[in-house]
């Protein structure tokens, strides 16, 4: 088998690794293609090739969320991470493990981790890499990465989002808020949040985006009928669609360019959380993107 093949048969793996550390997709895209020009340039050939690409995506992500948190911080508004529609990478045995850490809320207790701990988490709590590996890829001994293990466990089982097992149940909640979303209908909707839902959007400064958080069944209602009769002005469709391993939905406009999307977030019977994230920057790799300033003022004419 060649390098090429061999790094091509690796590459889900790998960008699934980066991506779970970045929060990003254009971030652990260029992640694993740095990781390719430095096997393709590695004058060795490694005895596993998995166990030396994991390692070289793995510190080039580290490095890559180390500048990254700067620009977190100073980010505009709320940071959420970028939308993933399907992950690439399947393995049974830990299926779980995978699902629940693609979700936005276990992204977003990842965020509170220092890199090394989110890396040494994600190889060995979701991966399943030893500790022999782990501590190979982030250059650390063997006990300290138990040590950030332990840590890293330890706050995101103190946060850890609680989903809903039965995935039936959930899509049928799932269907019907987006029939009653559909109708504008804010006591349908109503119905079916938690009375602390909470309605988070992303536009990064670079769309029209919620100002702040809002909280509150009725509050949270009120606003996603709102925004639906704004979305029928312009000509906004959506399409319902897995994202980030949750219900939610890809919103377009009429020449199919990305608008937004939606996730949700189930507990109990009833959504926690709804997140939006509209800021061009982080929907390219959905497609051509929309733009978001010219449809607000098309549904503004529409409401004359």
């Amino acid at each position: 088998m060649t390098r090429t093949d061999e790094f091509e048969d690796l590459r889900p793996l790998l960008f699934s690794i980066a991506y779970r550390i970045l929060g990003s997709v254009s971030e652990a895209e260029d992640a694993v293609q740095d990781t390719w020009l430095r096997y393709e340039t590695s004058p060795a050939r490694p005895d596993s090739a998995k166990a030396f690409l994991s390692a070289v995506v793995t510190r080039v992500s580290i490095d890559v969320l180390r500048s990254a948190r700067v620009r977190r911080e100073q980010y505009t508004g709320q940071w959420l991470p970028e939308p993933l529609l399907t992950d690439p990478y399947e393995d049974p045995a830990r299926s779980v493990e995978l699902a629940d850490s693609v979700s936005v809320a276990s992204l977003l207790l990842l965020e509170r981790l220092s890199p090394l701990e989110r890396a040494v988490f994600v190889l060995h709590e979701v991966f399943g890499f030893g500790f022999a590996e782990v501590a190979s890829a982030v250059g650390r001994s063997q006990a300290a990465c138990r040590q950030l293990a332990v840590r890293a466990r330890r706050h995101m089982h103190e946060g850890r989002p609680r989903f809903e097992a039965d995935l039936r149940e959930r899509d049928e909640l799932a269907a019907r808020f987006f029939e009653a979303f559909a109708e504008g209908d804010v006591e349908g909707l109503c119905a079916l949040l938690s009375a602390d839902v909470q309605l988070v959007g992303d536009g990064g400064g670079k769309a029209p985006a919620l100002a702040r958080s809002v909280l509150g069944a009725e509050p949270v209602a009120r606003v996603l009928a709102a925004a639906f009769g704004a979305f029928v002005r312009a000509g906004v469709g959506l399409e319902r669609h897995e994202v980030n391993g949750q219900p939610g939905a890809v919103f377009r406009d009429r020449d199919g360019k990305v608008v937004q999307t939606l996730t949700l977030d189930v507990l109990d019977g009833r959504i926690q959380a709804v997140r939006t994230v509209i800021n061009p920057d982080k929907l390219g790799h959905l497609g051509p993107v929309a733009d978001a300033w010219a449809l607000k003022r098309e549904a503004h004419r529409g409401t004359r």
